[in-house]
């Protein structure tokens, strides 16, 4: 069987190019006599490789020495409580609520300090991003956005300013698109969009905010007490870590973060393009907001998009079906999606409204 293109919004597609590295040393990694899954997380071996995905990472966000950088377990869902946990120090925190993560983050957050939600997209089905102008606290401890929502398809065209830190889960955008990370406190991200393998967190944190955390932070969420120990309180994701590692050097060699940011941009063109233009498909998310990684789109007849849905994926578009709260489908196109997956999209719906 040929591989398909695959637009899961995540785990999502990985480059051919690292799967294919990742099988060829799966049994034996270079002179070392073992699989990365047998090494030791403390071995010489191993900490070469934790050591250059770090390298890597900071080359291509251009990452400043005054910044940690953290591989962590628990996926980006763990830093919902972890923000709270290691930033509160005045006990409140203002969020943009933009999305289903959005809100998920200040759910969790509100277990442990006080959340002001300052905007809110949420009645209108996070259509766009919500006007958060004029409405920070200046008690604020922090202020936390969700750079690019997976679900509905939209993502902040700019960053907010205050006089708050701001913490930013970039996990369906990170590496896909240029962001100075002077601008941020914290960034965080789950790995299994953009980065590698599904149950990976990465976080950047700049240093002078650890140290901070409430006596009732665990240890494994404390940043302060990672960072101490090189990300290995306990044994790290050591698999997901490599795969990383190989992702960013397949990136590194597509030219780095401008290059494909440029890409990601031709592709999400040609698709919201065709998408503006059809009798048929229509996208759901507000034009001005629009996500260049995820693609939400409809039909306006649930049983078309159903048909659609089963139509793409005899052509092998699959993991087109969009989630429970949009309905319809998504087209989730991160770094690894190749241009041509996304004219196959373009011509999977041109047949599809020619013949349908």
């Amino acid at each position: 069987m040929e591989r398909v293109y695959n637009f899961s919004p995540g785990p999502s597609m990985m480059p051919l190019p690292v799967l294919e590295k990742i099988k060829d040393q799966l049994p034996l990694y270079e002179a070392t006599g073992m699989s990365v899954m047998e090494m030791s997380h403390r071995s010489n071996m191993y900490l070469d490789i934790i050591q250059d995905a770090e390298a890597r990472l900071r080359k291509l966000m251009h990452i400043p020495e005054s910044y940690a950088v953290l591989f962590l377990h628990g996926g980006a869902t763990m830093q919902f409580a972890s923000v709270p946990l290691n930033l509160s120090v005045k006990g409140q925190a203002d969020y943009i609520d933009s999305g289903n993560f959005a809100h998920g983050a200040a759910g969790e957050a509100a277990k442990y300090l006080k959340v002001n939600i300052v905007a809110s997209s949420r009645e209108d089905n996070y259509t766009y991003i919500p006007d958060w102008e004029g409405k920070l606290s200046a008690e604020a401890d922090y202020l936390h956005i969700t750079t690019n929502n997976t679900i509905y398809g939209t993502h902040f065209t700019k960053l907010p300013e205050g006089n708050a830190h701001l913490v930013a889960d970039m996990s369906s955008n990170i590496l896909g698109e240029v962001y100075d990370v002077n601008k941020f406190g914290v960034i965080y991200a789950g790995a299994q969009k953009n980065i590698g393998p599904a149950g990976l967190c990465v976080l950047i944190v700049r240093k002078d905010l650890m140290g901070k955390a409430s006596p009732l932070c665990p240890k494994l969420l404390n940043w302060a007490t990672q960072a101490e120990n090189d990300s290995m309180i306990n044994t790290p994701n050591t698999f997901a870590i490599y795969a990383a590692g190989l992702c960013m050097a397949w990136l590194q060699e597509q030219g780095g973060v401008e290059a494909i940011e440029k890409v990601n941009q031709e592709k999400a063109a040609l698709v919201y393009d065709y998408l503006d233009n059809s009798k048929l498909f229509k996208a759901t998310a507000l034009k001005e907001h629009r996500s260049i990684m995820n693609i939400p789109f409809i039909t306006g007849d649930k049983e078309k998009d159903a048909a659609f849905i089963k139509f793409a994926a005899a052509k092998g578009l699959v993991n087109l079906k969009g989630h429970r709260s949009v309905g319809g489908m998504r087209a989730s196109m991160y770094n690894a999606m190749p241009m041509e997956g996304a004219k196959a999209l373009v011509e999977a719906m041109k047949a599809f409204e020619l013949n349908g």
